[in-house]
């Protein structure tokens, strides 16, 4: 089967533990790192004088370091890791990042560098569990349930001036992996915007002061939300009810996770986003504005109709 992530691709990321200083087996020693990917015991020693491929390493890049390259693990073909399948590639991208390797911080550095460099494969690195109190990353397929330009957002008509939601949502786009902390910020920003947007279309004047969840309520109270039901079922506009207040969680939350782990007041230590989080953020608020844009659309459709009687 043919391999999905290009020469080019893997050449870039190798060449990028040059560029970034970064050692490949991390805290491990060569043959340990490499042992975890490979059953170094059952394979050839290139040198007569041992037994196994792990007695060779030893031997070559631990008691003599220089006696081979530090990037060998790419070419030898015992390993072939730079040309070799998919799987054995992806194994040791994971195994780089695992927390048995480097600790939080540089793994979620090195995340965003390969991100930056697998999304043109259509591939990135996301948590999936934990181990020792930090995540372990792991290669899938590239998606998003919304896809990174949202067309609803991008291609409404109901707003006047919507040109800053396309400078978030570019924003978002270039820095979802590579600056997740970034994409964060800007997912709350893009709400922040759509609702004075809203608000000012609809001649609703706000305080300058008002933070993102007293203009969501502004908003709703505008757009009557919280008026809405489902006709004929009482019990369904109970349930509707619950969803809204669960809109109206998730403001706070998109605001209060861009004070936590965005790019917001003064960080004093890196920040531990993940693209995974930017991810959950973004698909939050494309969620949620959405349902706002869908609520002024049909607004507006009423309106028309009543102005035709």
């Amino acid at each position: 089967m043919r391999n999905k992530i290009t020469d080019t691709t893997r050449r870039k990321i190798i060449d990028s533990y040059h560029l970034e200083s970064i050692a490949w087996s991390g805290r491990l020693s060569e043959p340990d790192f490499i042992g975890r990917i490979f059953d170094l015991n059952e394979m050839r020693s290139d040198d007569p004088r041992f037994k196994n491929a792990y007695q060779d390493i030893q031997q070559h890049r631990v008691r003599n370091p220089y006696d081979w390259e530090d990037d060998y693990v790419f070419t030898d073909p015992r390993f072939n890791v730079r040309w070799g399948t998919d799987d054995i590639f992806i194994q040791f991208l994971e195994m780089t990042v695992h927390p048995l390797v480097r600790d939080a911080e540089q793994s979620s550095h090195i995340v965003g560098i390969y991100n930056n460099i697998l999304h043109d494969n259509g591939f990135h690195l996301v948590a999936d569990g934990e181990s020792k109190g930090q995540p372990v990353y792991k290669v899938k397929s590239l998606s998003s349930f919304h896809g990174d330009i949202p067309t609803a957002i991008a291609h409404q008509p109901l707003l006047t001036d919507s040109g800053v939601l396309h400078e978030h949502l570019d924003r978002i786009n270039k820095s979802i992996a590579r600056d997740p902390a970034s994409a964060i910020s800007s997912s709350k920003e893009l709400l922040e915007s759509l609702f004075k947007l809203i608000l000012d279309q609809e001649g609703v004047e706000y305080p300058h002061k008002d933070d993102v969840p007293d203009l969501y309520k502004k908003v709703g109270e505008t757009l009557r939300i919280n008026a809405a039901s489902v006709e004929g079922s009482s019990k369904a506009s109970q349930t509707i009810q619950k969803i809204f207040r669960t809109l109206t969680t998730t403001v706070q939350a998109i605001a209060e996770l861009r004070n936590e782990i965005g790019t917001g007041h003064g960080r004093t230590t890196a920040s531990i986003a993940t693209e995974t989080h930017a991810r959950l953020a973004l698909n939050s608020t494309v969620t949620i504005a959405e349902f706002l844009l869908d609520t002024l659309g049909q607004r507006k459709t009423q309106s028309q109709a009543y102005e035709l009687i």
